[in-house]
């Protein structure tokens, strides 16, 4: 159903363009049951003729539409066989090591000369491949590796399909990176579901150094990388952002004379070049001292402790005003659902192509019901989350004491709790701070916990 063509067909039937559609056989239209059910209702309501030009069948009575629908079973039969087929073939090849297909990779080509493709290595990227696992089992994270990658300009695999369209060549980002050192090719495997088969293409990595990264990876995992991602004392990792570009400041670092230096640079400056972005890099001690400042202040200032309770408080009611409507509109929509449904049941049984509607309603009551679900548990964590004058003034009450008593990742523990966002605006050099409220309620929640 999601064919081009046969989108412009459906189109041209809605606006009345089409009396007949004739094909060579009926499964040229649709090898699908339901899927034809619903092209044939449409063709019904506009009283369009459908004729298969090497098949004999009258729609118009109950042994034409027989012959129809078994014409169709067996279409679908075939589409199913022939996709097990296929799949089996996939199964069948890369038990014995042999690539079957896809997408090329950093380090690899691909050899077409053959009776099946083979993977060959590119001596200049499987160097470049060796050098990331490297960088990763220096640098312990994902994001130190794609900054130091962004910085290199360095971008993975480009190739050339059949039609001679360049396709690849992409800076990396952290889920690209993941997935190519933990792709199996690498170490000379070839993986099918849950199983592992030698290859017949050659290693690039060896497997001590793959599984150096695999365990240092799952170690991450556990822990969420929190240890490593900010073991150079990354305060605002993910939360400042450039309002010259609408995008994110990344921590990375330099290095000069034996001494390494922090500072946060906007993704545009660092695929783009300095030039693009107003901001280009900060110093990451002044500008994450200026943003703890700001913190500091408040929890001596009542009257701008008020101001952020009044902030939050607004968030948070246009936050479930807006939930309050998409329940109200889902509830109406489940219930005009239901309601035809039950009209088609009583008056519509004998019609053709009722079944597939009744179907398609079902379908929509079942996700808006599910996406209700969703809806109704967001008011409530919402309500957990209001805030009160006594939650604002535990949370920043005595925020320097507290401060100065946490270790660095404690204290970025507690930046990522309080802080939702912090936007640097290089035109007019100022820094905005916007607070999480379900941050300051956890901590107000905390700190009172322990008082009692």
């Amino acid at each position: 159903m999601e064919r081009p063509a046969l989108k412009r067909l459906l189109a041209d039937i809605e606006a009345g363009k089409i009396d007949c559609i004739v094909v060579y056989k009926v499964d040229r239209l649709s090898r699908s049951l339901l899927d034809f059910a619903r092209i044939m209702e449409v063709l019904d309501q506009r009283k369009v003729a459908f004729v298969s030009v090497t098949q004999q069948f009258n729609t118009s009575t109950p042994m034409g539409r027989l012959v129809l629908n078994v014409l169709l079973s067996f279409a679908q039969f075939e589409r199913e066989i022939i996709g097990e087929r296929i799949r089996d073939k996939i199964a069948a090849l890369r038990h014995k090591g042999k690539w079957a297909g896809g997408f090329p990779i950093l380090g690899y080509d691909v050899d077409r000369t053959g009776n099946s493709p083979k993977l060959i290595v590119n001596t200049y990227e499987a160097r470049r491949v060796r050098e990331i696992f490297d960088l990763y089992l220096s640098l312990g994270s994902l994001m130190p590796v794609v900054d130091e990658l962004a910085s290199r300009g360095w971008v993975n695999k480009e190739w050339t399909t059949k039609k001679g369209d360049q396709k690849g060549g992409r800076p990396f980002d952290k889920g690209s990176l993941h997935a190519m050192l933990t792709n199996p090719l690498y170490v000379g495997k070839i993986k099918h579901k849950d199983e592992r088969y030698d290859g017949e293409h050659e290693a690039i990595i060896k497997p001590t150094t793959f599984e150096k990264v695999q365990s240092t990876l799952r170690r991450n995992g556990r822990s969420g990388g929190i240890e490593v991602r900010n073991r150079y004392g990354a305060l605002l990792r993910g939360l400042l952002t450039c309002k010259g570009c609408n995008r994110t400041m990344v921590h990375t670092f330099t290095g000069r004379g034996g001494k390494r230096y922090r500072y946060y640079a906007c993704t545009q400056a660092i695929k783009m070049g300095r030039k693009s972005c107003p901001s280009g890099s900060l110093p990451a001690a002044e500008i994450e001292r200026v943003v703890v400042d700001q913190i500091k202040v408040i929890s001596q200032d009542a009257g701008l402790r008020a101001e952020v309770y009044r902030q939050a408080t607004s968030h948070l009611e246009s936050q479930l005003a807006e939930l309050e409507n998409d329940r109200r509109r889902l509830e109406k929509e489940v219930a005009w659902h239901n309601a035809e449904i039950c009209k088609l049941a009583v008056s519509g049984a004998a019609k053709v192509g009722v079944t597939a509607k009744i179907a398609d309603l079902n379908d929509s009551v079942a996700r808006a019901e599910s996406r209700l679900t969703e809806v109704r548990n967001e008011i409530e964590e919402h309500r957990r989350e209001q805030l009160t004058t006594d939650d604002i003034d535990a949370a920043f009450g005595d925020f320097n004491s507290v401060w100065e008593s946490l270790s660095p990742r404690e204290q970025a523990r507690l930046v990522a709790l309080l802080v939702a966002n912090v936007e640097f605006d290089a035109a007019e050099s100022t820094i905005e701070v916007t607070f999480h409220p379900a941050g300051i309620k956890a901590l107000s929640e905390q700190i009172l916990g322990e008082a009692a």
